[in-house]
This record gives structure tokens, sequence and C-alpha cells, in this order.
């Protein structure tokens, strides 16, 4: 009988932490695809190759940009660029992000912005072609364009 009890208290403690742990486990918030490649053109600043990397809580999202091809002119302290990066909706329309977040970076170093913050609406599909990405840099804007497509595809959100 005593078994019995200890084995029905250690099923009732497991099925509890389970239902705690789905309760406290953050919202299943998803945006596909999680990245993207795109080709910038930044003028006489260059250009190239660079990832999107997007995430979502909720209607709050973040977009950060790197770039192996697009480089760091100067050194730059940390969030140091003020970044304004404009998105295209499929439904018409754009979505901002923006922010000052970046890693300090040495001259030659690859970009990095972000994370930038934006607000999205659930079912939003965002794509970079047709935006920019305007960086402002010890008063001196450079803005970035996609010259094409982001592959895979444009960012949808829950």
């Amino acid at each position: 009988m005593r078994g019995k009890r200890i084995a029905t208290g250690a099923a009732l403690t497991v099925g509890a932490l389970a239902v705690t742990g789905v309760l406290l486990a953050p919202a299943a918030v998803a945006v596909t695809p999680e990245s993207a490649t795109l080709t910038a053109d930044c003028g006489s600043f260059g250009g190239g190759q660079a990832t999107l990397t997007a995430t979502q809580n909720g209607t709050a999202a973040t977009m950060t940009l790197t770039s192996s091809e697009i480089t760091a002119p100067i050194g730059l302290g940390a969030d140091s660029i003020a970044s304004t990066l404009t998105l295209v909706k499929g439904s018409g329309g754009t979505t901002v992000f923006s922010g000052t977040e970046n890693p300090a970076m040495a001259a030659g170093d690859p970009v990095t912005v972000g994370p930038l913050s934006g607000t999205v609406a659930s079912g939003d599909s965002l794509e970079a072609f047709g935006g920019s990405l305007r960086m402002t840099v010890f008063g001196i804007t450079i803005t970035c364009t996609a010259t094409g497509p982001q592959s895979p595809g444009p960012f949808v959100f829950d």
C-alpha cells in the first residue's frame, strides 16, 4: 500500500511539473523564415550580401542585419549607429524598425546593426526589396537598398 502511495505521489508531482512548465513557457509565436539573405547596394559606401534575422514576441518584433561584405569604414563604438530599417508590407505600406544597437566595430569589420525594434501584426508579410536601411554615423547618413527580393522569401509573422 505504501509503495502505491509513493508511486501515485511521484506521478502527481511529475504531472504538476509538466503542467507548470507548459504554463510558464513563453507563448509559441513564430516568424518564418527566421533569417533571409539579400544583396544590398549602399552607394559609394559599397554593398554586398547581407543577412536579416527576425524575432517576434507578440506584436513586438526585432530585425538584425549582418554582413561580412559590407564593412565599417572607420572604427565605431558600441551603440553608435542610428539605424532605420523600412520593410515593405505584402498588403501595402511599410513597417519601420529602428534603434541604436550595434556592437563595437574596427575599421574593416563586418557591419552588424540591431536588434532594431518594430511592431507587427499577425499575418504581416515583410520584404526588404523596395525598402531601405538608413544608418547615421557621425552625422553621415548611409542608405542601403536591396537589389532584389530576399531569399528564401518575405518574413511572415504569426
